[in-house]
């Protein structure tokens, strides 16, 4: 392997003349699909400097950048919370894999999250751009993320993934 740069959390490393991304210092990443008593589905929006725009995504989060041994239920407890302001009572992983295969090496856990109570104002934390959280029903959640798309916000295309499993 050939190391052909490194940020504070990012490398960019050859192997075999294929060049990819490396996440430093964690141990994965969470998504997580949540739905609400009410049977509304948790999204999250904010401004991501990388498309320079708004995204509407699932909740989401490193594993283990600031909690060593931090196991994927925990942190995605944590995330939940930070960013969403909800509890919830259970979390279970439902798929696992490559975020962008042919472009980074991390892989990502989602799961979902069952019996939601809210605890705090979420919004993320110190550092972390703005992050604004939606409540929309399940089903309406085709029709109000179209509509969004259209208004020239961009899906995170886990979005649709987590829905499968709602």
């Amino acid at each position: 392997m050939q190391i052909l740069g490194e940020g504070r959390f990012l490398r960019l490393v050859s192997v075999d003349g294929w060049e990819y991304v490396e996440r430093q210092k964690i141990t994965g990443i969470v998504v997580i699909a949540a739905l609400t008593a009410d049977d509304e589905v948790v999204l999250i929006e904010q401004v991501r400097p990388s498309v320079r725009q708004a995204v509407i995504e699932l909740p989401a989060g490193l594993v283990g950048d600031d909690f060593a041994d931090e196991a994927l239920e925990t942190a995605a407890l944590r995330e939940l919370e930070e960013e969403t302001g909800y509890t919830a009572a259970e979390m279970e992983i439902v798929a696992e894999g490559p975020s962008s295969a042919g472009l980074a090496s991390e892989i990502i856990t989602i799961l979902v999250a069952r019996g939601l109570t809210k605890t705090g104002p979420g919004g993320g934390v110190p550092g972390e751009e703005e992050i604004v959280t939606h409540l929309v029903p399940r089903t309406q959640v085709r029709a109000w993320l179209t509509e969004r798309r259209q208004q020239g916000t961009l899906i995170d295309p886990k979005v649709y993934a987590g829905l499968f499993f709602l």
